[in-house]
């Protein structure tokens, strides 16, 4: 999708870009913070039929949303591509031996062979993260492997 990114003085910047089934659109970055998703008329490209006006909160959620399950996407696609790959979300719960420790600290790529490529804490996606990332309840750590490296990493993070 080719996106035409322009700046508002004063404003903020305009994104807008044209979906596959010919639908005009922008994302409208105000300087506050705010954002307004537009739809543009299918007539007349300079006429706005519909603005959803989102908070900062509210636009970091829809971000989250959409961007999970383009995450999500990538990782089935990349999967399906690559047979015997297979990719697994592990919970942190409360009480696994990882509560609270960093990723280091598993040593799951030495030990399974297995490559933690994310978490996913609170809805926002934590790419690639660092040997020192310490896990909290809730987590979920998305785990990309053989199916025993996957298994064996959901053992560590179970059993320790």
């Amino acid at each position: 999708m080719d996106v035409e990114r322009t700046a508002l003085p004063g404003i903020g910047l305009r994104h807008e870009f044209v979906t596959a089934k010919g639908q005009h659109a922008a994302v409208v970055s105000h300087v506050s913070g705010r954002r307004d998703v537009v739809l543009y008329s299918s007539e007349d490209p300079d006429t706005v039929v519909a603005t959803l006006s989102l908070n900062t909160d509210e636009a970091n959620g829809v971000a989250e949303l959409l961007g999970t399950a383009r995450i999500v996407e990538r990782l089935a696609d990349l999967q399906r591509q690559v047979t015997g790959l297979k990719t697994v979300q592990v919970p942190i719960t409360a009480g696994s031996p990882y509560d609270g420790r960093n990723l280091g600290a598993t040593q799951a790529r030495t030990r399974t062979g297995a490559s933690i490529v994310a978490v996913i804490r609170a809805g926002q996606i934590l790419a690639s993260p660092r040997p020192d990332f310490g896990f909290v309840p809730g987590d979920l750590v998305v785990v990309v492997g053989t199916a025993d490296g996957t298994a064996a990493v959901s053992d560590i993070f179970a059993n320790g």
